[in-house]
């Protein structure tokens, strides 16, 4: 009789198990204007052309070098685009951080833009793993630091938490996705994502059992059109959801941060909530500014030029 009660439960967990991953997963949404449109006007003619280095595993990866024009240079900055992005979008932040005499490093994170199969890691900490190959490899001009914009943001604040922080003299966090536990978080992103919860929470578990088998399974897909789906990365599988952006517990991520770091948000990011930031961040262990742009939405954050001279301003005082 045990057995018999033990063998279904069994079968109806197999059955749970088998509904959430086989229907959900997300959903496409319907394309979201303000993050798809402001790049039609934006001319990419004289973005550079993406220079390759190698990772640990072998795997090549891509990223956009942009040098002062007097090669006078105060620092270096690195650029993490935000989700389904590549580094191309951050061309014209990069172009003028080059402009303001800084050594610009635009990253196409890997499994997006030129940088290995769009969507692919192999395992969460591979993200982490790439930026330091990055950095050994290039070897950039000090002192650095690493800009984050969106989930690159969160990406940014996952590495400023971890044992390798001291890598970059400072952070900049661009409008950073805190995990949708966070209070900065819009449901579905302000209409940016669509999250297969179901479908995440199982893979979850059976990661826990050391079942890996459905990681590669979609998770999360973007609100983009139709054109830019087929050029940028449209959906995130299970790993790289987990690996772009930062830790679960953001506050622990917060609270773990020793180098100097700034977060910057315009006031009408449709995305996030920028009045949420201030109190998230209010419980560091260190002074971390919060400032908020008036008048200023997700994409103007990377694009608007007086956020982007607020941005360098900001910059230029971690480096003075």
């Amino acid at each position: 009789m045990i057995i018999l009660v033990i063998l279904v439960i069994a079968l109806i967990l197999i059955g749970v198990f088998f509904l959430a991953i086989t229907f959900g997963g997300p959903k496409q949404p319907p394309t979201m204007n303000s993050i798809n449109e402001p790049f039609n006007s934006i001319d990419f003619s004289d973005m550079p052309e993406p220079v390759i280095h190698t990772a640990r595993d072998g795997t090549t990866l891509a990223y956009r070098a942009y040098l002062a024009p007097d090669r006078t240079h105060q620092g270096s900055v690195i650029l993490v685009h935000g989700s389904s992005a590549s580094g191309a979008s951050m061309h014209i932040l990069a172009k003028e951080f080059a402009k303001s005499s800084f050594c610009a490093y635009a990253l196409d994170i890997r499994g997006h833009g030129e940088s290995s199969i769009k969507g692919k890691i192999d395992y969460i900490g591979q993200l982490e793993d790439d930026l330091e190959d990055f950095l050994r490899s290039i070897k950039p001009l000090q002192p650095t630091t690493l800009i984050g914009f969106s989930s690159g943001g969160g990406f940014a604040l996952r590495f400023a938490a971890s044992s390798r922080q001291r890598m970059f003299s400072n952070y900049v966090l661009l409008a950073p996705f805190m995990g949708q536990r966070a209070p900065t978080y819009r449901p579905n992103a302000g209409g940016w994502v669509n999250v297969g919860v179901m479908r995440s929470i199982a893979i979850a578990i059976l990661n826990g059992f050391g079942i890996n088998a459905f990681n590669d399974l979609p998770v999360i897909k973007f609100a983009l059109n139709e054109e830019a789906r087929t050029s940028l990365t449209p959906e995130y599988p299970f790993l790289l959801a987990q690996n772009f952006g930062p830790h679960r517990n953001y506050r622990s991520d917060v609270a773990a941060i020793e180098q100097p770091t700034q977060v910057i948000v315009g006031e009408k990011d449709e995305v996030f909530d920028a009045h949420q930031y201030l109190p998230v961040f209010d419980g560091a262990k260190m002074n971390i500014p919060v400032a908020v742009i008036p008048e200023i939405g997700h994409i103007d954050l990377t694009l608007d030029q007086a956020a982007i001279d607020i941005v360098i301003d900001k910059v230029k005082l971690f480096h003075n």
